[in-house]
């Protein structure tokens, strides 16, 4: 009979089955867990997810690879902690959304994921490769399925807007923030382009040109998100078919 795979680092089946942490009948550990997360996702900051190396925290850390052996079985186990992190740094202070409607409370929430996305540009690619299933990224799921199921959304409903909002965020911080993206200075040769086309065959790109490259990031963004929540609270009070 063939031996089963093992669980994929960061899949439902890999959380699910971690084991508890490991003791130390000689003391601790030159270096915990936590700090070899956040040196790891410090590292993943400065020089991308590609170059990182076990060697090179194990460097920083100034410990050995062992030490990182001790906790975690390669690169690909430490960069699932290190996802869980980024959803550990959702900065939603305790009682920002009491009092709030439904709608405020999600533009809270977004706008804190999106800012602590644009603080790990580097580290977006991950966020593509697997579904925030671990501690830190089942609390932010919990608090929001909670807060739409609190003001009236159905169970179906409830859990197609905690997706189009988690997509939404993710999806624009990824293609305005991630690895490759465009620089400032891109809008502003892309709005040359656009100008420099034929009105007679692009009339209307050449008549937006300055709009479609101008608008500050922060502003498409939030536009984008009030459109979607818009359409949630037009379902919303739809009610069932």
């Amino acid at each position: 009979m063939a031996s089963e795979m093992p669980a994929v680092p960061g899949s439902p089946a890999w959380w699910a089955s971690r084991p508890p942490a490991p003791t130390y009948r000689r003391g601790r550990p030159p270096v915990d867990a936590g700090r070899i997360i956040d040196v790891a996702l410090k590292l993943v900051d400065e020089v991308g997810v590609q170059a990182l190396t076990l060697r090179m925290l194990a460097d920083t850390l100034e410990s050995g690879t062992a030490t990182l052996y001790r906790h975690f079985s390669g690169k690909d186990e430490l960069l699932a902690h290190v996802v869980d992190r980024i959803f550990g740094d959702v900065r939603v202070p305790l009682g920002a959304l009491d009092g709030l409607t439904w709608r405020e409370a999600a533009t809270v929430g977004a706008e804190a994921f999106y800012e602590a996305l644009c603080r790990h540009p580097n580290a977006l690619p991950l966020l593509v490769a697997q579904v925030p299933v671990g501690p830190n990224g089942l609390l932010n799921r919990e608090r929001i399925l909670r807060l739409l199921l609190s003001h009236g959304f159905s169970v179906g409903l409830a859990a197609r807007a905690f997706t189009a909002i988690g997509h939404y965020v993710v999806g624009f911080a990824i293609q305005q923030h991630g690895p490759g993206a465009a620089s400032p200075e891109g809008g502003a040769q892309l709005r040359d382009y656009y100008r420099s086309l034929d009105p007679a065959v692009y009339p209307a790109t050449t008549a937006v040109a300055e709009e479609l490259t101008s608008v500050p990031l922060r502003e498409e963004f939030r536009f984008g998100l009030d459109l979607l929540l818009d359409g949630l609270e037009g379902v919303r009070r739809a009610g069932p078919e």
